[in-house]
């Protein structure tokens, strides 16, 4: 209960940015604490204890959200929508920010009990993007049209379970997102890695700017297209979490109720559409 009193979540709304804070240090003491607890689950276990602190920010949110269905019109709601989204996007921010600083500077021997089912989970995904479809989050180099359709097949299956993760569960998305924030930077921590290690081969001992042209590289060549994705995921999560508040309330009845959540599902599907392209045209271009 005290980390999620520390922040009010109707302020939050207006400076977005301190949801980066609250992401970071909910991330540093959950990586803390569950390696101290359960050294050989931490990586599940501080994934449980980010969403746990986060869950009431989030439902107050979107609570507040399905009420403005019945205050304002659908252009109006929509710009509200917008300023959750930047307000949830700033939260994955500071949990991948800690996650990734704790992959880099934290002892291998922490790293590998932390982080060995989110390096499990990029193994799973650079096969299946040899091999087919499969329900991974992360993707890899991508050069033709039918490995852009898998991609996308698989963000689909992603977007659809942060709809129901929502409905089900209130926020249940912020779950599937802060695991894919989890993921995201072990790819992303052993990438600046492995570019320190090369740059350490080439001129000697690493300096700050090493490490910041190395993290530099690691966020733009993720963050280039996920930055979509994660958008279209929160959206979509956003999107079930107003039907499911609106179920509890008795308010399906409202035509308005649904208008919304189709056109938060089908900004969701655009920005998956735009961020798998940008993915398998251009990524690759710059950062393969």
């Amino acid at each position: 209960m005290v980390l999620e009193l520390l922040f009010n979540p109707f302020s939050l709304k207006k400076k977005p940015w301190q949801m980066f804070i609250v992401g970071f240090f909910n991330s540093i003491i959950a990586l803390i604490l569950s390696y101290i607890v359960f050294k050989d689950a931490a990586g599940l276990l501080s994934v449980f204890l980010v969403v746990m602190s986060t869950l009431p920010l989030f439902y107050v949110t979107i609570k507040r959200e399905e009420e403005l269905d019945f205050k304002y019109p659908e252009s109006r709601i929509l710009k509200e929508h917008g300023k959750v989204l930047f307000f949830f996007m700033f939260l994955f921010f500071g949990i991948l920010s800690a996650m990734v600083l704790a992959y880099v500077f934290l002892p291998q021997a922490m790293v590998d009990s932390v982080f060995n089912l989110q390096q499990s989970a990029i193994m799973n995904v650079n096969n299946a993007i040899q091999t087919g479809p499969s329900s991974a989050v992360v993707t890899g180099n991508i050069t033709s049209i039918s490995l852009f359709m898998r991609i996308l097949f698989n963000n689909f299956k992603v977007l659809f379970f942060c709809l129901v993760f929502s409905f089900l569960y209130g926020a249940g998305a912020i779950f599937i997102l802060t695991w894919n924030a989890s993921v995201i930077a072990s790819a992303m921590g052993n990438l600046i890695k492995t570019e320190v290690a090369h740059a350490i081969n080439s001129i000697g001992l690493p300096s700050v700017a090493t490490y910041f042209s190395a993290a530099a590289f690691s966020v733009f060549r993720y963050m280039t297209h996920g930055i979509f994705e994660i958008a279209a995921y929160f959206i979509a999560g956003l999107a079930g979490g107003i039907i499911s508040i609106a179920f509890i309330k008795q308010n399906l009845k409202e035509s308005r109720i649904y208008m919304d959540v189709l056109d938060l599902v089908l900004i969701s599907i655009g920005l998956l559409v735009v961020g798998g392209i940008i993915e398998v045209y251009i990524t690759p271009v710059f950062f393969g």
